[in-house]
């Protein structure tokens, strides 16, 4: 299956470097490696390929990031039921955006 994109330019991610400490959580978490580190700082590397899950917000340890989450998670769980698999969002059971 093709990777799945949203509409070019209507992602709600924000990144504010000023307070990115360079920890690489986002990175991590991110189900679509939306995120790199440059200089010691996270940068959005691929914004549209962003699924709005809230996964990088939820881990940043200092707010840097901002993304209003909920459709991505949706969206996550359809592609899990239709490959037959665990949610795409990589969001634990116990997240609120798969309850």
């Amino acid at each position: 299956m093709a990777q799945l994109r949203y509409l070019s330019n209507v992602v709600t991610l924000a990144l504010n470097a000023e307070k990115c400490v360079g920890c690489g959580l986002c990175l991590q978490v991110c189900p679509h490696q939306v995120f790199s580190l440059a200089d010691g700082k996270a940068r959005i590397d691929d914004r549209d390929a962003c699924m709005e899950c809230g996964a990088c917000a939820s881990n940043c340890p200092t707010e840097a990031i901002g993304v209003d989450a909920g459709v991505g998670c949706a969206t996550g769980i359809i592609i899990g039921a239709l490959r037959g698999t665990e949610p795409t969002c990589d969001c634990s059971k116990d997240s609120s955006c798969c309850a």
